[in-house]
């Protein structure tokens, strides 16, 4: 009930968020609309005074910039390209920034016929990277932002396994900007998705204003490129790393908008989807980092805008800073081998969210390399899911066996407790009764906990296979029955409507999985309303309640996590009934029998012996409350 209190609440509050934010977009487009009516050049008649107009635009920049750096203003700007096998990317010299990052392993979500479409990490036009500094012109600071001048391309050099473009900006004459680009082409784990991105200051230094940081401001929109946009969105945010940790931070996900301004130093910031990243490291670290992001609406092909403002320590003696751009897949395989130049791993691998310690722990030291291995034999993910389960329930069987068989001694003795119940009715009796109900527990050798303790110990790997499903790049696309890719939702029905908190599809997964949920819940039931008094009601919530809950909230997640979760269900059903048809109430009974004559002699505890004279001195503090009451 309370995570069904908890998850309405969560929708009601995303609503509303989602509704202040087409409100304001609303209010930025009409500032943008009343703000380019009011920059309109008025129209005249007169050519002469147009050209009178731009004249004086471009002398008002000549005195301003400098004739050499107004001059880079009206270049023509050009696209170059470099690839290897993973990435393709274009770079424009406006701005010198790279415009256009292409997967090439990856497609975009389609039916399968149809999915052919490769992976762009960005949209290109309101995406860039923009260089902030001040210039002394006279006896004033004059601001310069990048992405307002175009470049000169000095070309593309290759060397052995490298090919390096290199774009400047001469600010005034001898004095120049340059940006260097390096793409590798020897296959190599640690930069096969890294692009190098250096700045270079040559002979600035009598030109630049007195400060002490640039700012480098980078923004990006990302496109929806999985099938679900709820889904994509949840996994979808800025994170950044400070420097020497070993865990990241991140921006809360969901809808609406989140900033954060973060003081300390930073070692990288990162754009983050569901299945791919595009990452900005800084070799010496930024100085601080301003990093927000806006959520576009569903249906627009997008799901986040992203804008970050990172500062670069400056001082006359700074001519260069070194950095790398990753751009490529959330894959444990490929982040984790991302290195500084000491060859120190710098916590990429955490932008997958694999869990906290004890669940995250579970997933990169037991699921993936099992995972892995299977995958390098077995080319069917719907299979490999398969041995997965299997392996997984043989490890917690010793669990799920002591589980059972402490609810069958419950169940054993039920007809004693049943007496015990009727020889203690009184509540001033509880103590007593309570005593009671201890010394038969341990002469049948049954601990109270016997059947919630291995249940709790098996819920990490349950969260375990939660966290990682949905974050597994390894599934996407992947096909198995019906389901197209077990990445996302599978849909053997599309509905003419939306319902709520459920959606336009129905998965049959999720309800194949619901389904064997019932028949694990009932089976349950059963064994525990045999050998425990059940509230009125139980059987609806046990049974019923819980599985309706999962169908709606699993029915928009990813195909793969449902499959696991039905197999689950099903293996458990026939373990549990196979124990039930070797271990009968004969010799549960007998068993009980045989713990009871050695308890007979064997001296209690000293934790005994202190908990029966705890329990004596609380019957009889509980008679002196009586008498003072009559």
């Amino acid at each position: 009930m309370l995570m069904s209190f908890i998850f309405v609440g969560y929708v009601i509050y995303s609503s509303k968020q989602q509704a202040k934010y087409q409100e304001y977009l609303a209010q930025v487009a009409e500032q943008e609309a009343a703000a380019a009516e009011a920059a309109e050049p008025e129209v005249t008649a007169e050519p002469t005074l147009g050209q009178a107009d731009t004249t004086a635009v471009v002398d008002r920049d000549v005195e301003i910039f400098g004739a050499t750096l107004a001059a880079a203003r009206d270049r023509a700007a050009e696209t170059v390209t470099m690839s290897n096998d993973y990435l393709t990317v274009e770079l424009s010299t406006q701005g010198a920034s790279m415009q256009k990052v292409t997967l090439a392993e990856y497609t975009k979500y389609a039916p399968r016929e149809e999915r052919n479409e490769k992976v762009v990490l960005y949209e290109p036009a309101p995406s860039h990277m923009a260089l902030e500094f001040f210039i002394r012109k006279d006896l004033n600071n004059v601001p310069v932002n990048t992405s307002e001048y175009v470049f000169e391309n000095m070309g593309v050099t290759r060397g052995e396994g490298f090919q390096k473009l290199a774009m400047r900006l001469e600010v005034a004459p001898g004095s120049y900007l340059v940006y260097e680009y390096v793409l590798y082409d020897d296959k190599t784990p640690s930069r096969d998705y890294m692009v190098d991105f250096d700045i270079k200051f040559e002979n600035m230094s009598q030109l630049m204003a007195n400060q002490s940081t640039l700012n480098l401001l980078w923004s990006a929109r990302t496109y929806q490129n999985e099938r679900g946009y709820q889904n994509e969105n949840l996994y979808t945010t800025v994170s950044y790393r400070l420097p020497g940790e070993e865990s990241i931070e991140s921006l809360s996900t969901g809808n609406g908008q989140e900033q954060e301004a973060v003081q300390n130093p930073v070692n990288w910031v990162a754009f983050k989807q569901q299945f791919f990243s595009e990452a900005l490291i800084a070799r010496n670290n930024f100085s601080y980092a301003d990093v927000m992001y806006v959520t576009e609406a569903e249906g627009s092909g997008y799901i986040k805008t992203f804008t970050a403002r990172m500062g670069l320590p400056y001082d006359a003696q700074t001519a260069q800073y070194d950095m790398s751009v990753y751009c490529g897949p959330n894959k444990y395989a490929v982040l984790s081998n991302v290195v500084d130049e000491e060859g120190n791993k710098i916590a990429m691998e955490r932008l997958i969210p694999l869990g906290g310690w004890l669940v995250g722990w579970i997933n990169r030291w037991i699921v993936i390399p099992v995972f892995d291995f299977l995958s390098k034999y077995i080319a069917s993910f719907g299979l490999i899911i398969l041995i997965l389960t299997v392996l997984i329930k043989l490890l917690i069987f010793p669990l799920t066996y002591r589980s059972y068989l402490s609810t069958a001694k419950m169940r054993v003795i039920k007809p004693e407790v049943d007496a015990l119940n009727e020889k203690y009715p009184r509540q001033e009796d509880m103590m007593k009764k309570q005593q009671a109900m201890m010394d038969l527990y341990k002469k049948a050798g049954i601990n109270p906990l016997g059947g919630c303790i291995p249940l709790l110990i098996q819920l990490p790997i349950l969260w375990a296979m939660f966290r990682f499903f949905p974050a597994s790049i390894e599934l996407r696309g992947e096909s198995f029955l019906w389901a197209d890719d077990l990445s996302a939702y599978d849909s053997i029905v599309t509905l003419p409507f939306s319902i709520p908190w459920y959606g336009d599809h129905v998965s049959l997964f999720a309800l194949l999985m619901c389904a064997a949920l019932v028949g694990f819940s009932y089976f349950s039931y059963q064994q525990t309303a045999s050998s425990q008094p059940q509230m009125a009601g139980m059987r609806f919530m046990m049974v019923y309640l819980m599985p309706i809950m999962m169908l709606f909230f699993f029915n928009g997640y990813a195909s793969g996590l449902c499959y696991y979760y039905l197999l689950s269900q099903l293996i458990t059903i026939g373990i549990m009934a196979g124990i039930r048809r070797f271990v009968d109430d004969e010799k549960i009974h007998a068993m009980i029998r045989r713990n009871a004559e050695k308890q007979k002699n064997k001296k209690k505890s000293k934790f005994q012996l202190r908990y029966e004279e705890l329990m004596r001195q609380q019957q009889e503090q509980l008679r002196q409350q009586q008498k003072g009451r009559r």
